[in-house]
């Protein structure tokens, strides 16, 4: 399928969120010449290049391409480039959604990476500092701006934080990497609580006036140390957000106790060791230095789109009799209507969630999602930290037809934001530091979930999420039932295993983030899904009547499930069938070795 030559009919924003400068793809093809030819030691070119979104796979020679995408917010020329991008540059002809909200294409060589580059600037896209230790791409609420329940659109917001810190000289090498969220209700929708700096709208009354502000939380991280954020700020002011997110930073990167050893350079770590109060000491302090002096113009940073004006009435509408009859497909329609479909604050509009698996788009579904923007969306989507991506802007006779197409290009399954959308990072398929397949397990529980027909509506509700090893890029410690990649030793022999986490918490009413607990279990990879159905069993068949799987889990404790997971443990026997395959990772087809090279998160 070719890429449609359409005109965005409503206008393209006059700037991209985040600033194009022509001359950077120049510079990288010359150090990239200058690498090659011995010029630039390797460790030293690694960090330049991370800066500009290009790292490392843990196949020599090819590299993972990340392209930013603030606030998952894209418009349908963009939907177009990253088709082409995935036809003409990818290897396996497709690109992925990452959980924080980025798109990455994999085995991209080095010397076609400044020719990327250039090719999606022409849309407004950008690599610049989508990996290093620098501030990372800023994630948002993909139903920001539309939700009924939202306390303000924060989008703005989101968009001038990207702006604001892009390029900053005293962020290019900070200690580690830094994460932020923006929320747009008190529910917290973007999981703030996991991020470096969360933002949670408010509105409070300063002497009559209704004020836009922030609930600002610090702190937050998964991996080998997971931690919730606490509130720094209760309430900041919209105009001062930057200012004090500035004073946040610079704390961050003038910490020395950071910069002692990498595996402990996020700020999680300084307010584990200094408290919440002693970092809002310092960062008081920081705010009496002379840069914090200088008053900044928000407004010059505000992103502001066009994505609501001439917006059509109710009146505007096609009246029901121009709908169109489904026959056959009704049943199927109406399943994704009741799960991926949400009616928006704009009178007469909807927004559609669309299921991807495993975050995965390929080159025509790119060209055709695109094409069904422009026709259906205003031209406009946004991706979601669930991996998936979102239409907003639906007229209700325009539902059926944009399901239709979506069943063409073979993304119409029901099912958004339930057990059966399970969320993975690429694992041992590409990222140096996997330890497992996790994208294999991932396929895997998806098959067998969808093969058990679920139709319990409190089990259904769940959410799953892996990691290929314990860094969670799949966020599995806020999964109701997650896992990462290990290994167990039987027989002499090394072979792919997970470690469980239960009870996490995400995407709640109350605002909290709240960690999964690891079982002392560790699982054979082959034997997770018949394990993650024993779960499932155990939760219906003793819980009490409406009862929630986490309050499940708290009622009957981590032991009664470490009871009913120990035969899937290795015991040193295992029956014919499995004699082989246990030692062979999902998807893979040789027998399991563990090889793990030293990852670019920290260089």
């Amino acid at each position: 399928m070719m890429e449609e030559n359409h005109t965005n009919t409503l206008g393209k924003v006059s700037l991209p969120v985040i600033p194009i400068y022509e001359e950077e793809f120049d510079d990288f093809e010359t150090e990239v010449t200058k690498f090659h030819s011995g010029n630039i030691p390797d460790n030293e070119f690694t960090g330049w290049r991370l800066l500009r979104g290009v790292y490392g796979q843990r196949q020599a020679d090819s590299q993972m391409f990340r392209i930013k995408i603030p606030f998952g917010g894209m418009n349908a020329d963009q939907l177009e480039t990253l088709g082409i991008v995935a036809r003409d540059y990818a290897p396996l002809k497709k690109g992925h959604v990452t959980t924080r909200e980025c798109f990455q294409f994999h085995f991209i060589k080095l010397d076609e990476a400044a020719d990327l580059m250039r090719t999606i600037a022409k849309s407004g896209l950008t690599t610049r500092e989508a990996c290093g230790n620098t501030v990372r791409n800023v994630t948002g609420c993909a139903f920001a701006g539309v939700c009924k329940d939202q306390v303000f659109d924060s989008t703005p917001y989101a968009g001038a934080f990207a702006r604001y810190f892009a390029r900053k000289e005293f962020i290019q090498n900070l200690p580690r990497k830094f994460k932020a969220a923006f929320s747009s209700c008190s529910s917290d929708c973007v999981v703030a609580g996991i991020h470096d700096i969360g933002f949670i709208p408010v509105i409070k009354d300063i002497e009559g006036v209704s004020t836009k502000g922030f609930k600002m939380l610090v702190g937050g991280g998964l991996a080998t140390f997971p931690r919730v954020a606490e509130t720094l700020y209760e309430f900041i002011p919209a105009p001062e957000f930057l200012r004090v997110s500035e004073a946040i930073i610079r704390v961050f990167n003038n910490s020395e106790e950071l910069r002692k050893s990498r595996f402990k350079a996020r700020i999680k770590f300084l307010v584990s060791w200094i408290g919440i109060d002693g970092l809002r000491e310092r960062v008081e302090k920081e705010l009496t230095e002379k840069w914090a002096s200088n008053p900044i113009n928000i407004d010059e940073f505000i992103w502001e789109d066009d994505e609501y004006k001439n917006i059509d009435t109710a009146e505007d509408f096609e009246s029901p009799a121009d709908e169109i009859q489904l026959n056959g497909d009704h049943d199927e329609y109406t399943a994704w209507e009741s799960t991926n479909v949400r009616e928006q604050r704009q009178s007469g509009y909807y927004a559609a969630e669309i299921k991807l698996p495993l975050g995965d788009i390929t080159a025509d579904q790119f060209f055709a999602l695109a094409s069904i923007s422009r026709k259906y969306a205003r031209s406009r989507a946004r991706t979601s930290y669930q991996q998936n991506i979102v239409f907003r802007w639906i007229k209700k006779n325009d539902l059926k037809k944009v399901w239709l197409e979506l069943k063409k290009i073979g993304l119409s399954s029901n099912g958004a934001q339930e057990i059966t959308d399970v969320v993975s990072c690429p694992g041992t398929d590409s990222c140096k530091l996997g330890i497992t397949s996790s994208m294999g397990l991932a396929t895997a529980i998806r098959d067998t979930l969808e093969e058990e027909g679920i139709e319990d509506p409190l089990t259904k509700e769940l959410q799953i999420k892996m990691s290929g090893c314990p860094n969670s890029c799949g966020q599995h410690h806020i999964a109701n039932i997650g896992f990462h990649g290990g290994t167990l030793r039987s027989d002499g022999k090394m072979l792919p295993a997970y470690e469980l986490f239960l009870a996490g918490q995400h995407q709640n009413t109350n605002g909290l983030t709240k960690l999964g607990e690891r079982l002392r279990v560790r699982i054979p990879a082959k034997r997770v899904p018949n394990a993650l159905k024993r779960i499932l069993t155990h939760y219906k068949e003793n819980r009490n009547e409406n009862e929630k799987f986490n309050d499940f889990f708290e009622r009957v404790g981590n032991k009664s499930f470490e009871e009913l997971l120990q035969e899937f443990h290795i015991n040193g026997q295992f029956n014919e069938e499995e004699k082989e395959e246990i030692f062979v990772d999902w998807g893979k087809e040789e027998t399991y070795v563990l090889e793990r090279g030293e990852g670019e998160c920290m260089a």
